[in-house]
């Protein structure tokens, strides 16, 4: 009878191997694989089996492979809470995790339509837009552009958003973020975010619209994030008193 490890493809072998080596700690997270062609030599296949074992290996979240870059071992899971009101920034931090902010562009901008509809504002309307991208561990996760109505919005322009999150802008104005609508769908890289996020057109990802509404009612941010479908996923957890959802990295 043909033994287990005869019957089992090559590929899965390589990717078992490789596994146990990461968990082992032997590849830290964050850290580079040798090259596929080392690596392919070292097992002895070709690079075809090899780059099926580092597919698999991405598929199980163990390693993110970035073109142009290579290989790397993936961080620990970030979870973004859907439920929360909390910045991001803030929900990251507290699970230990190093998370930094590129500022791409801050002004009054026209607002496309969709923002305008979303805020309750004359079409064509100029308001704060405000574009960042979220990196983790200094790697980009998130592009986030965020439209911001007045008299909230100048305010912001004097701001360092490497330091301080939106939230806490609008709470030093006195703005109570009461409450939030968020709507989430898939979709895939285009350019100009692409490059900011550092994949190729076509990647996976998902895409977010979400409103802040302030204590009062009214809705005071727009944002749109394109996060990342090859980083992220959605984890729900569901209870008698209903459900929660949650975003991991």
């Amino acid at each position: 009878m043909e033994t287990r490890e005869r019957r089992e493809p090559k590929y899965l072998t390589i990717a078992a191997d490789l596994a146990a080596k990461i968990r082992a700690g032997e590849y830290a997270p964050g850290a580079a694989l040798p090259p596929q062609r080392e690596l392919s030599v070292a097992y002895g296949v070709t690079l075809a089996t090899l780059r099926a074992a580092l597919a698999r290996l991405e598929s199980d979240g163990l390693l993110s492979q970035q073109a142009g870059r290579g290989t790397f071992v993936a961080e620990p899971a970030a979870a973004y809470r859907l439920d929360s009101l909390r910045s991001l920034a803030d929900d990251l931090r507290e699970q230990g995790h190093v998370v930094g902010t590129d500022l791409i562009g801050i002004g009054p901008r026209k607002a496309p339509a969709w923002a305008t509809d979303a805020l309750g504002l004359p079409p064509g309307d100029r308001i704060t837009r405000v574009e960042r991208v979220r990196l983790i561990a200094g790697r980009p996760a998130l592009h986030q552009i965020s439209w911001v109505r007045s008299p909230y919005g100048t305010p912001l322009l004097d701001v360092d958003f490497a330091r301080t999150s939106l939230y806490h802008a609008l709470a030093d104005q006195g703005v109570v973020v009461h409450r939030a609508h968020e709507r989430l769908r898939p979709d895939v890289l285009r350019p100009p975010i692409a490059p900011l996020l550092r994949q190729p057109e076509g990647t996976p990802v998902f895409l977010s619209d979400r409103v802040t509404y302030g204590l009062d009612g009214i809705p005071v941010v727009m944002d749109r994030a394109t996060i990342l479908g090859t980083t992220m996923e959605i984890r729900a957890e569901r209870t008698a008193a209903g459900l929660s959802l949650r975003w991991h990295a």
